[in-house]
């Protein structure tokens, strides 16, 4: 099957992996031409900004500008020219989300970790349609391979050159797939769950009740049932992102805590100031904690 596997970003300098698309495949070939990606990333600098490592049923290939290279793992037959089109569509989203600093100051794998929806994103969109835009693409990227034509590796060779950056063993390289965590929850943060749940308890309980009284006698307060199940709404999900790992978690935990604060505003006559004010306080303290308990690689077990 004709089509891109595998796409991830790295930082050329050091070959650290910046984030990565989360889809895996399990089979012999792929794992094997992971490890030798992993190892070719490690060693960007030394090309020039476009190149392919072939191999029987799987080409690597890579495009670095800047600070960044982006790389990935496609069919053998998969056409060259579509896949450096995707590599420069992928940088370019890449570059537009992160400034230079932040790519520089990175100092552990994956730090953009969320940046993998929008891998999946470009990933899907050229292997299951061709739009205007890529065959636009197309023609620019085809004029530029005529004059810089990628440097050609072959895939036996990243493993070996690999070895000797690492002092001159060309052993086995094996690699290990980084696994992550999330911290560990700190006291405050489990004052942040317990007084979520509280707030969430409340706007249900007034919600559940003005509802009975609003399908009873008349239609009007629907729109204050909605600003009180909202609110609960917002409590659950902000308790599930403070325990769980999601993509885009500084987008959605923004979302529920303008959602809170809107909804009481919208309440205020139902609540009082003091009212308002701790339940947009709990909210505030929910998404502080929630922004601040990030990932944290989990450190192998390698029977030791």
């Amino acid at each position: 099957m004709s089509m891109v596997f595998f796409a991830c970003v790295v930082r050329v300098r050091d070959g650290l992996p910046l984030s990565a698309s989360t889809d895996f495949h399990f089979n012999q070939d792929f794992l094997e031409c992971r490890k030798k990606l992993k190892a070719l990333s490690s060693i960007l600098a030394q090309y020039p900004s476009r190149g392919t490592a072939k191999g029987r049923d799987l080409n690597i290939h890579f495009l670095s500008s800047g600070d960044i290279a982006c790389m990935a793992i496609c069919s053998s037959n998969y056409s060259t020219i579509m896949a450096f089109c995707f590599l420069e569509e992928l940088h370019w989203e890449f570059a537009a989300s992160y400034d230079t600093t932040s790519i520089s100051l990175a100092s552990r794998p994956y730090a953009f970790l969320e940046f993998d929806n929008v891998i999946q994103k470009v990933k899907c969109h050229f292997n299951c349609a061709s739009g205007s835009r890529t065959k636009a693409n197309w023609e620019k990227i085809e004029e530029e391979l005529k004059f810089w034509p990628p440097v050609q590796l072959k895939l036996e060779d990243t493993e070996l050159m690999n070895g000797m950056t690492n002092g001159g063993h060309a052993g086995v390289h094996v690699e290990v797939v980084p696994t992550y965590r999330m911290q560990r929850v700190t006291p405050l943060g489990i004052l942040s769950l317990v007084l979520n749940i509280m707030c969430g308890a409340l706007n249900l309980i007034r919600g559940v009740h003005l509802a009975e009284y609003s399908f009873q006698e008349d239609h009007e307060g629907i729109g204050n049932v909605i600003a009180f199940f909202l609110p609960f709404l917002a409590c659950v999900f902000q308790c599930y992102l403070y325990l769980f790992y999601s993509s885009a978690r500084k987008v959605k935990t923004f979302v529920l805590f303008f959602s809170v604060c809107l909804c009481n505003i919208y309440l205020y006559g139902f609540r009082n100031l003091w009212q308002i004010a701790f339940h947009i306080g709990v909210a505030s303290l929910s998404s502080y904690q929630i922004l601040t308990r990030q990932l944290i690689e989990k450190q192998p077990d390698c029977g030791v």
